[in-house]
């Protein structure tokens, strides 16, 4: 698990421009693997009730908190570090009428800006594939969280099969993540920082089948759209669909894979 050269600062730039909007474009505003459907399995498989208070962190444009504030009652605390997705957040948690439940605050989610024992669940999805030290991440979730709480998230993970240095690098390059952990790591990380495992599944078939889902949606039906996003540049364009469909094959072949994981803090 070498780390490549991306940074925070390159996260920053991918979601403040275009290859977010194009994310946004083909997943919704749920930009991970499975949206609604996928948000209410982790969250029910988590033990989310009514009236608890969550942090997600990584939280984007705020949509998994609008889910979690909507269907199932709790509050909310965000944390981001790229300015316009934070913006977009506010204006559409206010859109939606859940101004109040939702608090959003700018910060790097490895220095968490909220106190000890805050929290009841940890929330994250898809997101912490772009964090430089997930060891750190998971030492913050566990400090904030109050004892006996409840971590979920969902990533995207090197395969049970695992990656070349290779293979690697160029899903790393085209998504600008740092490194990508593996199931067992973030079993590791978790364990090491207090948690107990409840659950760490491998979602290898139901990844791929997404990815696939994606490419078909830029060439089968949004491919108009995507080239507007880009200024109209076919050249991109292919040389992107030709990622995604490395990313698809490496995921169909087990290299490349996707996470969810609970933990319960001691």
């Amino acid at each position: 698990m070498e780390h490549s050269k991306f940074t925070l600062k390159d996260v920053q730039n991918v979601y403040s421009g275009a290859e977010k909007d194009l994310w946004e474009l083909v997943m919704g505003e749920q930009i991970h693997i499975g949206g609604f459907a996928s948000s209410m399995e982790l969250a029910q498989r988590a033990g989310i009730k009514e009236g608890m208070k969550g942090v997600d962190l990584c939280c984007c444009v705020g949509a998994g908190m609008r889910f979690l504030a909507k269907n199932f009652k709790v509050s909310m605390a965000g944390v981001d570090a790229t300015d316009r997705v934070l913006g977009e957040a506010v204006e559409r948690a206010k859109k939606e009428g859940l101004g109040t439940k939702l608090e959003f605050k700018k910060g790097d989610v490895t220095t968490v800006p909220y106190p000890n024992s805050m929290f009841d669940f940890v929330w994250g999805e898809d997101a912490w594939c772009y964090v430089e030290d997930k060891g750190k991440l998971i030492a913050e979730a566990s400090r904030i969280l109050k004892p006996g709480g409840t971590l979920s998230f969902t990533d995207w993970i090197e395969g049970p099969k695992g990656l070349t240095k290779e293979n690697a690098d160029r899903i790393n390059a085209f998504m600008k993540f740092p490194y990508m952990e593996t199931l067992e790591g973030y079993k590791s990380l978790m364990q090491k920082n207090g948690f107990e495992v409840i659950e760490a599944t491998d979602q290898n078939q139901y990844f791929a089948d997404h990815i696939a889902l994606y490419i078909d949606m830029l060439t089968k039906q949004f491919t108009y759209d995507a080239l507007k996003i880009i200024g109209d540049d076919i050249n991109m364009m292919q040389a992107m669909g030709g990622e995604m469909v490395f990313m698809r094959d490496m995921a169909r072949a087990g290299h490349f894979s996707r996470g969810r994981f609970i933990g319960r803090k001691k």
